[in-house]
C-alpha cells in the first residue's frame, strides 16, 4: 500500500508540473535524453550574451570572503548600504542550502515571507521551487539557493538599478565560493543581473550559457510567474531535464 501511495504522491508532483502522460516507448525516452544532452545556445540557434564568458561584476572595496560565513558577516544581518535599509526592510536574507551544491537557483529578492524568516524562497512560490527541485531527484538540502539583491523592496517591486549594483558583488562572491556546476537564473531580473543583457525571458528560458569560467546558466521562468501562468509550467519542467541531464555528466 505504500508503494502504491508513493507511487501517486510522485504522479500528484508531475502533475503539478505540467507533465499530463508518461510513455514506456525507450526509443521516446532516449530521444527526450539525447535533446535534452544537444544543450546551448548554438543548438538553439540563438546567439551567447557578450559577457556570458566574463567575470561579472568585482566586489570593489569589499573584503573578498573565504567562505560563506564570513560572506554573511561582511553583509551583516542589518546591511544599510542601499536605500533599502531605510524602506521596511526586517533583515538580510543571505542564501540557504549546500554550500558545495553541483547546482544553485538565483532568483530576484525576497517577498514578505522571506523577509520575514530569513530565508530565500519560503513562501507559495518557494513551495513550487521545492516541487521542482524535487522533480530532478534532490531536495532543498542538495543545492544552494539566493537572490541577486538581500532585502525586500517595499510592496515586492522590481528591483532597481542602484540596489541591484550595489548588492550583486555579494551574489557573485556567493557564486565563486560554492563553485556550481549549473546555475538556474530564476526570472527576468535574475536572468539580467547575471547575463548582463534586456532579453526577455521568453527569449533566453531554456538556453544554456556559459558562465564564470565554465559554469552552465539556464534561465527559466521564476515560480511566482507559474502561479499566475501554470500553463507554462511544462516549458519550466523542459528547461529543468535539461539540467538533470547536465548533472549527470561527468566533472
Amino acid at each position: 500500500m505504500s508503494d502504491r501511495i508513493d507511487i501517486a504522491r510522485h504522479l500528484a508532483l508531475y502533475s503539478d508540473l505540467g507533465v499530463d502522460g508518461i510513455s514506456r516507448d525507450r526509443a521516446w525516452r532516449r530521444r527526450e535524453e539525447d535533446q535534452a544532452l544537444g544543450v546551448g545556445p548554438s543548438a538553439l540557434g540563438a546567439p551567447e550574451p557578450e559577457n556570458s564568458e566574463g567575470p561579472g561584476p568585482s566586489a570593489q572595496g569589499l573584503t573578498v570572503a573565504r567562505n560563506l560565513d564570513e560572506l554573511r558577516a561582511e553583509i551583516g544581518p542589518l546591511c544599510t548600504r542601499c536605500k533599502l535599509c531605510t524602506l521596511g526592510r526586517k533583515q538580510v536574507v543571505f542564501g540557504v542550502g549546500n554550500p558545495n551544491a553541483d547546482l544553485m537557483f538565483v532568483g530576484e529578492a525576497p517577498g514578505a515571507d522571506e523577509d520575514q524568516k530569513g530565508e530565500p524562497f519560503v513562501g507559495r512560490a518557494g513551495q513550487l521551487l521545492t516541487k521542482i527541485i524535487e522533480a530532478i531527484g534532490m531536495t532543498r538540502d542538495d543545492v544552494y539557493i539566493a537572490n541577486v539583491i538581500k532585502c525586500r523592496p517595499p510592496g515586492n517591486r522590481n528591483p532597481e538599478p542602484d540596489e541591484v549594483a550595489t548588492c550583486e558583488p555579494f551574489l557573485f562572491q556567493q557564486i565563486d565560493l560554492i563553485k556550481p556546476r549549473i546555475i538556474v537564473a530564476l526570472g527576468t531580473h535574475a536572468a539580467h543581473a547575471l547575463l548582463k543583457t534586456d532579453a526577455p525571458i521568453s527569449r533566453m528560458r531554456g538556453q544554456v550559457h556559459n558562465f564564470r569560467g565554465g559554469i552552465k546558466l539556464i534561465p527559466t521562468f521564476h515560480p511566482a510567474f507559474l502561479l499566475r501562468s501554470p500553463e507554462r509550467k511544462r516549458d519550466v519542467w523542459e528547461d529543468m531535464k535539461k539540467v538533470r541531464a547536465l548533472l549527470a555528466e561527468p566533472d
